[in-house]
């Protein structure tokens, strides 16, 4: 029995029923035989299908299997001539639904169309259409037949884009720079294809590019240290000092972005493709239109456009600038900060002192718009030896300290004329910078502008008087300020200071005086040129050093008596009478008394000079070695 369709035996099946006239093999090949007129598909594929029926909610598709598929009517918006028989390519979701279905998809067949699309670019280099859809951070988002990829804001142009919201919407052109498969992410770039349409005119410009030739280019970037200028397919960089022969802080202040400028070339690096540009070249400079009545000795006026260290620049007109050192703003002879005197954006009047306009340079003075101080007629009377003034302290230094007397006039007070009693080391113990301070004039240099002034000439020299309280071998009661090797320094009465060497410190009880501690010390050395004063404590209560000490006096006295009963009979008078001598017993010194105590106050106790213990030392072997001849 042949199982043809053509002699398929209908009478039989109706008459029998359906099926009931197959045995189970011929049933079996019957089936074989139906299915083998259907296609055989595969879920998660994309395969083409023929439209066979539109309604309102759905497209029905025939992919040549056992049912029909049915895709939302919303997936063919952009097919609205869509009509039965057109061939569209789907994707297949499900080859059969709970309700027996075919479930298809159109989207899901354009996104998988969509990424092979994509992998075929980036792996053949291929160009893709695709539409803007929105800016995000830091760039866009294009759709690329219904694939997301991002387009970085520095991939859209070679030129900066500012504003990313002009191109959504638009149509554009990219091409595939990466894939990351794990995030479904895709990264393009329109910039590549830019670019490679301006190699050719970039090699162009290049080959025929000269120095002094001008161009016109658009200023595509801004930075403090210039702009950048698009030439056409390659870039050039205009630097801020070439912009204007004026002086400006930023290009902003004259250029603008997008504008069109025209420039010059002034160098360029075939090998680097660097081009540097100018723009003020194009201009004549300024100097050569500087009036020719301006000459040495002429008054200017401008605006200080810039103030340095050493000076300040004033601006007579764009591109003309003349320095004012900081010497030239004031009669002062020592140098201050610029800021002292001048700000930028101030208005100056000045004098030219230089010009050359050769070199393009010219230097001015502040200070020659008033008199020279020292040139006054009254110079020689004002500031004569022995007047008295006030000034004010304006540097310290380790030898002294400089007063400004008035603006031009300084005098310098060396550290030695500031006090008659104390030992200053620095002149910061005895004054600040800042303060006022009387002082009298003690020499005068006109032509070397030179005033060498004094703070302690002002008082009488209190060590005419301290010559007849201290004499030698009179005793005094002295506190021990600090002890070293050498010896200790004493404080004596009314602020002055007293050495005592090491063998000086011995007490009667054969120990050592301690820093700190109030004694009787004797003094065995007074000298008034080296304002120094040596004492012993040993000396005090030693008959060897008392003896030693009156032998000091007699030698220090002229006219004393030689020898005899005289001696022994001047000496207990000496021990009264001088041993303990003040200063408070002697009427005429009260007012000395009392300037004495202040000073003290004021200034501290202070080390004697190295020097009066190395001369101390060589009296006393000198006194060592007369009791020794003494006691043989």
């Amino acid at each position: 029995m042949s199982n043809s369709p053509d002699n398929f035996d209908w009478d039989k099946i109706e008459s029998q029923g359906f099926g009931s006239g197959y045995s189970k093999s011929e049933k079996a090949e019957m089936e074989q035989m139906y299915d083998d007129t259907l296609t055989t598909v595969q879920e998660q594929e994309v395969v083409k299908g023929t439209v066979v029926g539109i309604t309102d909610r759905d497209v029905i598709l025939n992919i040549g299997f056992k049912s029909d598929g049915l895709v939302p009517v919303s997936e063919f918006r952009d097919l609205p001539d869509l009509k039965v028989g057109d061939e569209v390519e789907v994707f297949i979701e499900d080859q059969e639904d709970p309700n027996g279905q075919l479930i298809l998809s159109r989207k899901k067949a354009k996104i998988v169309s969509a990424w092979a699309r994509i992998y075929d670019a980036l792996e053949n280099d291929n160009i893709l259409d695709g539409v803007v859809k929105r800016r995000t951070k830091g760039g866009l988002i294009m759709d690329i037949h219904g694939v997301e990829a991002f387009l970085p804001g520095s991939q859209i142009d070679v030129k900066p884009i500012r504003d990313f919201d002009v191109f959504v919407g638009k149509k554009m052109e990219v091409k595939v720079v990466k894939i990351n498969a794990a995030f479904d992410n895709v990264v393009v770039s329109h910039k590549v294809l830019i670019e490679k349409d301006l190699e050719q005119q970039r090699a162009a410009i290049l080959n025929n590019l000269e120095k002094g030739q001008v161009l016109e280019g658009i200023i595509k970037n801004m930075t403090n240290f210039g702009v950048f200028i698009d030439l056409g397919g390659v870039d050039g960089l205009l630097h801020i000092t070439d912009i204007s022969w004026g002086r400006i802080n930023h290009p902003e202040e004259v250029l603008n972005l997008d504008q069109k400028v025209n420039v010059v070339v002034l160098d360029f690096d075939e090998d680097k493709k660097r081009i540097s540009l100018g723009m003020k070249q194009l201009t004549p400079h300024p100097w050569d239109a500087l009036p020719a009545e301006i000459e040495v000795g002429s008054k200017v006026e401008g605006k200080i456009v810039n103030v340095a260290d050493y000076g300040a620049f004033l601006e007579l007109m764009p591109g003309v600038e003349g320095l004012i050192h900081v010497s030239e703003m004031s009669w002062s002879q020592h140098l201050r900060n610029p800021q002292d005197f001048i700000k930028q954006g101030d208005q100056v009047q000045a004098v030219v002192l230089t010009l050359d306009r050769q070199e393009r340079k010219m230097s001015l003075g502040i200070k020659q718009l008033t008199e020279d101080p020292w040139t006054k007629e009254n110079v020689l009377t004002k500031y004569a030896v022995g007047t008295k003034h006030t000034g004010i302290v304006r540097n310290l230094t380790n030898f002294g300290l400089f007063l400004e007397l008035e603006e031009g006039v300084d005098g310098l007070v060396h550290v030695s004329d500031l006090s008659w009693t104390k030992k200053i080391k620095h002149p910061s113990e005895f004054v600040k910078v800042g303060e006022n301070l009387d002082v009298v004039v003690l020499e005068l240099d006109v032509p070397n502008r030179r005033l060498a002034l004094g703070h302690k000439q002002l008082e009488e020299n209190p060590w005419d008087t301290f010559e007849s309280v201290f004499n030698i071998g009179s005793v005094h009661r002295a506190t021990v300020l600090e002890k070293s090797d050498r010896g200790a320094t004493l404080e004596l009465p009314y602020g002055i200071e007293g050495f005592a060497f090491p063998k000086g410190l011995t007490k009667e009880d054969g120990s050592t005086v301690e820093a700190g501690e109030s004694l009787d010390f004797r003094v065995t050395e007074f000298s008034k040129e080296d304002r120094k004063i040596i004492l012993s404590h040993t000396a005090s209560h030693s008959e060897v050093d008392a003896a030693r000490t009156a032998r000091a006096t007699k030698k220090a006295t002229p006219g004393a008596a030689p020898a005899g009963g005289e001696k022994k009979a001047s000496a207990p008078k000496a021990k009264t009478d001088v041993d303990k001598s003040t200063l408070g017993d002697l009427d005429a010194l009260s007012a000395l008394k009392e300037q004495m105590l202040e000073n003290e106050k004021e200034a501290g106790v202070k080390k004697l000079e190295a020097a009066a213990a190395k001369k101390s030392n060589e009296t006393d072997g000198n006194e060592e070695a007369a009791d020794d001849e003494t006691n043989a």
